[in-house]
């Protein structure tokens, strides 16, 4: 019987564990969502964190009842926004490098250098 005692502590530990990442989880998405509308007032924000000190559950369902919809867009154009910056990051970096080896290419046809040197500024360019 201590067995199972000991597993169901174990159990409702482990629930608890998992209940309260999923709660600091939630919290810490509407604190984000607060900070990254740019529409909602200074003072709002406020009031809101303010309640979420408060009253944090009854605050945060309310939240995400009457702002969830806003919140998924927010956090759509986030992601939206930092993929086509690494994109455009990606871009530049591999467009420098096809540029130098195409660049010395053109030089090396038109014989103002040798293959050695072409050679050269191509492993340049890819290191």
């Amino acid at each position: 019987m201590d067995f199972f005692h000991d597993l169901g502590s174990f159990f409702i530990a482990l629930l608890s564990f998992f209940v309260l990442v999923a709660w600091l989880m939630a919290l810490f998405s509407i604190v984000a969502d607060l900070f990254r509308d740019r529409e909602l007032a200074g003072w709002a924000k406020a009031v809101w964190l303010f309640f979420l000190i408060l009253i944090p559950l009854f605050t945060a369902l309310i939240y995400v009842i009457v702002r969830g919809g806003g919140m998924a867009e927010r956090a759509m154009a986030q992601a939206q926004a930092s993929k086509a910056e690494a994109d455009e990051y990606i871009r530049s970096v591999a467009s420098g490098a096809v540029g130098e080896i195409a660049k010395a290419k053109e030089l090396l046809d038109a014989g103002a250098i040798t293959p050695e040197e072409f050679a050269t500024l191509k492993a340049k360019a890819l290191a």
